[in-house]
């Protein structure tokens, strides 16, 4: 895939993003790796008005290859995770719900309340706090993501990985819905959480229906 149809994909899914709420003016970074390249949006960038101009792709040491706009203050944290995870495509924000969960004193994680959470990996950490841009915080996300598809950053956001782009934006606005629905059921009671019996049933069931996959009707 050439430079520039990279740079528009990370371009389309910043756009995406920014309109469904989880990327608020410039705070917010997505990429997408190809062979030894990523591309990353720019610093500074406005995310909703993004485009491939103010997308750079630099090589996994962090050199600079194509673009004219510095990469993200966060891409050692982008390089981190793909040099610790198979991920092809990262998406990292400040989503409204998933930033508050990551500011609340004394969780260490996103407890599974809903099926769909499986999904991702089970309970989603909430990795410990570090100064953003920095070396610590790379390690630190990166570690926390080894084992699951989306993490929460305490007092600071989320971030998604994912097979492709799409698959990575889609896991942050599902990561995004499961905060929301925390919020809203620690408004109304204490949340029940799916046992580990629930889960695992869960999970089999999700195996023998090939949940999630286009199907053809049965006839």
């Amino acid at each position: 895939m050439s430079a520039s149809s990279l740079r528009e994909q990370v371009a389309e899914a910043a756009r995406r993003l920014a309109a469904e709420g989880l990327l608020i003016g410039t705070a917010g970074n997505v990429s997408v790796r190809e062979d030894d390249h990523l591309a990353i949006t720019g610093t500074g960038v406005v995310l909703s008005d993004c485009s491939a101009y103010d997308v750079t792709v630099v090589s996994l040491t962090g050199d600079v290859v194509d673009g004219s706009v510095a990469p993200s203050s966060e891409l050692d944290l982008h390089r981190r995770v793909y040099e610790r995870t198979d991920a092809q495509a990262i998406v990292h924000t400040h989503a409204p719900f998933g930033t508050a969960v990551a500011c609340v004193r004394g969780l260490t994680s996103l407890p599974v309340l809903h099926y769909q959470q499986l999904g991702l990996g089970g309970a989603i950490p909430i990795a410990p706090y570090a100064t953003f841009g920095s070396p610590e915080l790379a390690d630190i996300v990166a570690g926390a993501l080894v084992d699951t598809q989306v993490a929460l950053m305490a007092n600071h956001g989320s971030v998604a990985r994912g097979s492709s782009l799409a698959d990575a934006v889609e896991n942050a606005l599902l990561l995004e819905w499961l905060a929301t629905l925390f919020h809203r059921t620690c408004s109304m009671g204490r949340p029940r959480e799916l046992t580990a019996d629930e889960q695992q049933s869960t999970v089999a069931q999700a195996i023998r229906l090939d949940y999630g996959t286009p199907q053809e009707k049965r006839t």
